[in-house]
C-alpha cells in the first residue's frame, strides 16, 4: 500500500485498461492510461468505453466531491464487493464498507464485516464485464438500491473522491487487470493447501498433543494444528503461558515430527501493564509506538480487548511496523510456521469484553496515526489498519526467514490484503445459512482480487449437529483455505465428534482434497502469476450465460472442475446446471451435454457432485497424510476428451516451501491429449523426482 499523507489502494500506476476518475479538490479527472479504454465527457457527463467500444460506464457525474453518480442499467448484474453476507448478485443494496468485528450476528441484511474492499464487477446482458474499484481506505459507500432512477452511487468519506474504471470484456482480465493494480497473492508454502484444525479452547499443551495423535490415528489427512490465544501468558500477545505451554519449541518440535505445522493467534492489542514485566508493551512504551487518545494526546488510546485494557500499535509509522513484525522472532524462533492475526480491525470494546453489557467500539475517528509532519485521523485510514499490521508480519517473516514462504492469515483487511495474508470470514455460526452463505461469500471475495479465503468449517459459534458438519466438511473440503475452527463453549467438531459414519465422511472428503493437491497447487501458481481466483463463480467463465451468472449455489475450482454442494438439511439429491460444453460426472461416471440440468445424487455418505469439464486433463496424486509426507509418486492424469477428442492441462511444481521459484526454480508442464496420444512439454528449472505416470482416460 502506497503511503503519502494519504494511503491509497494502488501499489503501481494504473495499467492497460483502466481509468482513474476523481472529483474534489486539487485532482483533475479523469487520468488517461491507453488506447484500451477511452473517456469521453457529453451533456449528461462522462461515458467510458473500452477497445471494441462496448459501454462500460455512462452519464457519470459527480455529486459534491464525495460522490460521484454513474448509470446503472437495467439488465446489468453486479458481483464482488468483497467480504458480503447474501446471495452472490448485489444488485438492489447499499454496501458500506468499514472493518467491524461483527461477532453476533451475520444475516442477509448484516452490511459492514471484517474486509473491506470497495469493488464490483458488473456484467452487463450479453455477458460484457467491467469493473470499478473505489481508491479509499476511509468509510465508503456502494449504493446499487436506486433500482427506479437506475443511478448508482460512489461515496468515500474524504476530501476527495479516487475511483478506477476497469476495463473487461471477460471477468478474468477484469480480475487480472484489478490485481495488477492492487497486487497479487504470493504462492504460500504447499503445505497451506492442507488441512487446518483449530479450536479456541485447546486449552493446554496435552489438549494439543491429542488432538494432533487423534487426527493421526484416525486417519484425517491434515497439516496445521493452531493454538488460539489459550496458548499466551494472560492472553498478552507474543507470549508463552509458563503453566500450559511450558516447553513450545519442544511441542513443535514433536509435532513436525508427525508432519504438522504450528499456528499461533497474534492479537493487536497490547495488554497495559504500567507497572512493567511486560517486554512488548516495556518496549512499546519507551519507544512510543502506541497511538495517543485524541481528548488528552499525553494519555495513551486505551480500549478493552482480551487482556483487560490494551494499547494500539501506530502501523501507519514504517517504523512501528518493523517494531512489531520483530516480535515475531518470539514465535518462529520455537518453530512456529503459521501466525493469525485476529482481533485486527481493529476490535475495541469500552467494558470488559466477557461484560455482556458492553459493546464494541472504534476508536475515535480523531486518532491521529502516523509520522510526525504526515499524520492521518483514523477516520482516513480505519480500514487499512489490518492490511498494515499484515504488511508487518508478512515483511518481517521475509527479513526473519528470507528462504521461507510466509503463512499469515488474518481476519480484517481492505483491498490488497491479499499481497500479504490469506483470510478467512471471521465468527460464523454453526447454522445451514451459513454453510450456504460461504459459496457466494468466498466466490465474492475472490472475485475482489482475494483468492485465499475460507470459512470456518462446521461454524465457529454454535454447536454443529452430524449432518451439518458432514455436509461442511463435503463443501469445505474444497475451500481455497480449508481450516475448521470452533468457540470455546460450542459443541464439539472434530471430524469423530459424531462416531464413525462422520467420520468417514470427512476423512473421504479431505483424502479427495489432498489427491486433487497437484492441480489445486497448479491453480495457486496461476492466481500468484495473474490474480486469477481458485475457487470461481461459473460467470467468471461463462458471463454470457444467464443461467450460469447467477448460481450462487454452484462453484468453479479452477476452469475445470465444477461443485454443487449440499446445503440444506435432508437432502439426498440436488439439481445442478451445468453450462455449455461436455461435462463428466467426477464419482457417477454419467456424460452431460450443456447447458443443462440435472438431478443428481448426494446421499451423505457418499460423495458431493462434482463435475470434470471435457476437454480437460486433471492431474492428481496418492493419498497422503499430510502434504509433505511423500513426493508426487505416482502422478496420475485423468483425461476428459471433449467432443472432438482432445484435452489439455497443467502442472506447476517446484519445492513447496522456499522462495527459488521466485529464480524460476519451477517446472511448468503442459499435457495435451490428441489422436489417442498423450504429450508433456516442461520448462523451468525444477527437476522433479523420477516417478510413475499414471493415464486414466474416460
Amino acid at each position: 500500500m502506497a503511503r503519502t499523507a494519504r494511503l491509497t489502494v494502488a501499489v503501481r500506476p494504473a495499467g492497460a485498461g483502466v481509468v482513474r476518475i476523481a472529483c474534489g479538490r486539487g485532482d483533475a479527472s479523469p487520468h488517461l492510461t491507453d488506447d484500451a479504454i477511452s473517456v469521453r465527457s457529453g451533456a449528461s457527463g462522462l461515458t467510458v468505453r473500452d477497445a471494441d467500444g462496448n459501454v462500460l460506464c455512462e452519464a457519470g457525474q459527480p455529486r459534491g466531491e464525495r460522490a460521484w453518480v454513474w448509470r446503472m442499467p437495467a439488465g446489468t448484474q453486479y458481483f464482488g464487493l468483497g467480504e458480503r453476507t447474501g446471495l452472490l448478485e448485489k444488485k438492489g443494496g447499499r454496501y458500506t464498507f468499514w472493518n467491524t468485528d461483527e461477532h453476533k450476528h451475520q444475516g442477509p441484511e448484516s452490511d459492514s464485516l471484517y474486509q473491506s474492499i470497495p469493488f464490483f464487477l458488473a456484467v452487463d446482458g450479453g455477458g460484457v464485464c467491467h469493473g470499478v474499484l473505489i481508491d479509499s481506505v476511509a468509510r465508503s459507500v456502494i449504493d446499487l438500491s436506486n433500482l427506479h432512477s437506475e443511478r448508482l452511487m460512489l461515496h468515500a468519506e474524504e476530501a476527495v473522491l479516487r475511483h478506477y474504471v476497469i476495463a473487461g470484456p471477460t471477468p478474468d482480465l477484469v480480475v487480472r487487470r484489478l490485481t495488477e493494480l492492487t497486487g497479487r497473492m504470493p504462492l504460500p508454502p504447499k503445505w497451506a493447501l492442507g488441512y487446518h484444525h483449530t479450536r479456541w479452547g485447546y486449552r493446554d499443551e496435552s489438549d494439543i498433543r491429542r488432538v494432533a495423535q487423534r487426527l493421526r490415528a484416525e486417519g484425517v489427512p491434515s497439516d496445521g494444528v493452531y493454538l488460539d490465544i489459550d496458548h499466551q501468558d494472560e492472553f498478552r500477545t507474543f507470549t508463552w503461558s509458563p503453566k500450559r505451554f511450558p516447553d513450545p519449541a519442544r511441542l513443535v518440535a514433536d509435532l513436525g515430527e508427525a508432519g504438522f505445522k504450528i499456528g499461533v493467534t497474534v492479537n493487536v492489542g497490547v495488554k497495559y501493564q504500567p507497572e512493567g514485566g511486560y517486554e512488548v508493551f516495556d518496549d512499546g512504551l519507551r519507544r512510543d509506538v502506541f497511538l495517543r487518545d485524541p481528548a488528552a494526546p499525553h494519555k495513551l488510546l486505551l480500549r478493552h480487548v482480551w487482556p483487560g485494557l490494551c494499547a494500539f500499535p501506530d502501523f501507519v509509522r514504517a517504523d512501528v511496523r518493523d517494531w512489531w513484525g520483530g516480535w515475531y522472532e518470539r514465535l518462529l524462533s520455537v518453530g512456529v510456521q503459521a501466525v493469525v492475526n485476529d482481533m485486527n480491525e481493529p476490535a475495541m470494546h469500552g467494558l470488559p469484553i466477557r461484560d455482556e453489557s458492553g459493546t464494541a467500539i472504534d476508536a475515535p475517528p480523531e486518532t491521529l496515526h502516523g509520522p510526525a509532519g504526515a499524520q492521518v485521523p483514523h477516520a482516513l485510514i480505519h480500514n487499512a489498519y489490518a492490511t498494515l499490521e499484515a504488511e508487518a508480519a508478512s515483511s518481517a517473516w521475509r527479513r526473519l526467514r528470507p528462504h521461507t514462504r510466509p503463512m499469515v492469515l488474518s481476519r480484517a483487511g481492505s483491498t490488497g490484503i491479499q499481497r500479504y495474508a490469506a483470510v478467512w470470514t471471521g465468527d460464523n455460526l454453526s447454522v445451514w445459512e451459513h454453510l450456504e452463505m460461504s459459496v457466494p461469500q468466498l466466490l465474492n471475495l475472490g472475485l475482489s482480487g482475494v483468492a485465499f479465503c475460507g470459512a470456518d468449517i462446521g461454524g465457529f459459534f454454535g454447536n454443529c449437529g452430524p449432518e451439518l458438519l458432514t455436509r461442511w466438511y463435503q463443501w469445505g473440503a474444497w475451500y481455497p483455505l480449508a481450516r475448521a475452527n470452533n468457540a470455546e463453549n460450542a459443541g464439539e467438531h472434530e471430524p469423530w465428534s459424531w462416531g464413525p459414519l462422520v467420520l468417514d465422511a470427512c476423512r473421504r472428503a479431505l483424502r479427495r482434497r489432498y489427491r486433487l493437491l497437484p492441480y489445486t497447487y497448479t491453480l495457486f501458481a496461476e492466481c500468484a502469476r495473474t490474480g486469477a481466483p481458485i475457487l470461481r463463480p461459473l460467470l467468471y467463465h461463462y458471463p454470457g450465460d444467464p443461467q450460469a451468472r447467477l448460481r450462487g449455489d454452484e462453484a468453479l475450482l479452477g476452469r475445470d472442475l465444477l461443485l454443487a454442494p449440499v446445503l440444506r438439511p435432508g437432502r439426498l439429491t440436488r439439481e445442478v446446471y451445468l453450462p455449455a460444453g461436455r461435462w463428466y460426472g467426477l464419482h457417477d461416471h454419467t456424460v452431460h451435454d450443456g447447458p443443462c440440468t440435472v438431478i443428481a445424487d448426494a446421499p451423505l455418505d457418499g460423495e458431493m457432485p462434482v463435475y470434470a469439464r471435457a476437454g480437460a486433463i486433471i492431474p492428481a496424486g496418492p493419498d497422503l497424510a499430510y502434504v509433505d509426507e511423500k513426493p508426487l509418486d505416482p502422478l496420475t492424469l485423468h483425461v476428459f476428451p471433449d467432443e472432438r477428442g482432445e484435452a489439455e492441462g497443467a502442472l506447476y511444481e517446484d519445492d513447496g516451501s522456499t522462495m527459488s521459484h521466485m529464480d524460476d526454480d519451477c517446472a511448468r508442464t503442459a499435457f495435451r491429449y490428441t489422436a489417442g496420444e498423450l504429450t508433456a512439454r516442461t520448462t523451468g528449472r525444477f527437476k522433479p523426482a523420477a516417478r510413475r505416470t499414471i493415464v486414466k482416460l474416460v
